[in-house]
């Protein structure tokens, strides 16, 4: 059986319905916090278990029987998120578990700007020393986190955030895809993989490039000093290690953390991943007609 957790969340959700168009729904399961967000996958025959981070005897419950489980990674940053990552890790061998893939990102390193990066870097040392077999998916950037910071310049016009550098924007859709194949034996890897990404990494100017192009609107770059975005986002009710946290990615950025480009996520899925600009429109043309009204009129 494959085991997903947080498969009710944005990528666990995407993997189980992959997993589903590949294997029996009977050797599918999913460890989710409340099993009534999971009631329609459960009706379609996949074993749904309630599994908390939080309490451990859960986790082993929910994992009990899993040839392979794939850990999704925590939205949590810091200690507390190693901490759930070491209770999951933790429960999985005492589960009996036969390999463990986990949701890493590309440019995990122990000395990158970027907390999560960091958290990344450990959790893999944790599975590291498990001595089971395991995979960790270095899966390029989440488009989803680009097109958050784009929420404002969409009306706005002008893209004004911190300095950034090149990075690798890459789809839900496309991770979730490659995840599938590599849970059903269409490719192996032991230990960290390559980098899982798009076909370009691009910078905030090159992105008000193609939001002009998408869009027909013009959109600029702005680029705000570290000081001044800390202060906006703090003036706007903003957590100080939330503001820290998103400033770290622009570091982690200016840094070249998140450049890498990659053929790997394309050879495991059968087709070029979908690019920046795809992902753009498809995000800004599935809003509301009301949203699409207030963008017009901004």
């Amino acid at each position: 059986m494959i085991i997903v957790t947080g498969a009710a969340g944005k990528l666990g959700r995407r993997v189980v319905e992959r997993l589903l168009e590949r294997v029996p729904a009977h050797q599918v399961g999913a460890s989710v916090r409340d099993p009534r967000k999971a009631q329609d996958l459960a009706d379609r025959g996949v074993r749904v278990r309630q599994g908390s981070f939080d309490d451990p005897a859960s986790l082993v419950h929910a994992f009990e029987g899993a040839e392979q489980l794939l850990l999704v990674s925590l939205d949590r940053a810091g200690e507390e998120c190693v901490a759930g990552h070491r209770t999951a890790i933790d429960a999985a061998v005492k589960a009996g578990v036969g390999r463990i893939l986990y949701t890493s990102q590309m440019g995990a390193a122990h000395d990158s700007h970027f907390q999560p990066c960091r958290d990344h870097a450990q959790t893999e040392d944790l599975l590291r020393a498990t001595g089971l077999p395991w995979t960790a998916l270095r899966n390029g950037f989440y488009a989803s986190s680009a097109l958050q910071f784009l929420e404002a310049a969409r009306h706005t016009g002008d893209i004004a955030l911190p300095a950034d550098g090149p990075v690798t924007w890459t789809g839900h859709d496309d991770l979730a895809e490659a995840t599938a194949a590599i849970l059903t034996g269409e490719g192996r890897f032991e230990g960290p993989t390559p980098p899982l990404t798009g076909t370009a990494a691009l910078d905030f100017a090159a992105v008000a490039e193609i939001a002009t192009r998408v869009t027909g609107r013009p959109f600029t770059r702005t680029v705000v000093p570290d000081d001044a975005f800390r202060e906006q986002m703090l003036t706007h009710g903003a957590a100080e290690s939330l503001t820290d946290l998103l400033l770290s990615i622009f570091a982690a950025a200016r840094n070249g953390e998140f450049t890498a480009v990659d053929p790997t996520l394309a050879e495991l899925i059968g087709h070029e991943p979908a690019p920046f600009s795809a992902l753009l429109e498809r995000a800004w043309t599935e809003d509301s007609p009301a949203e699409q009204a207030q963008g017009a009129a901004s």
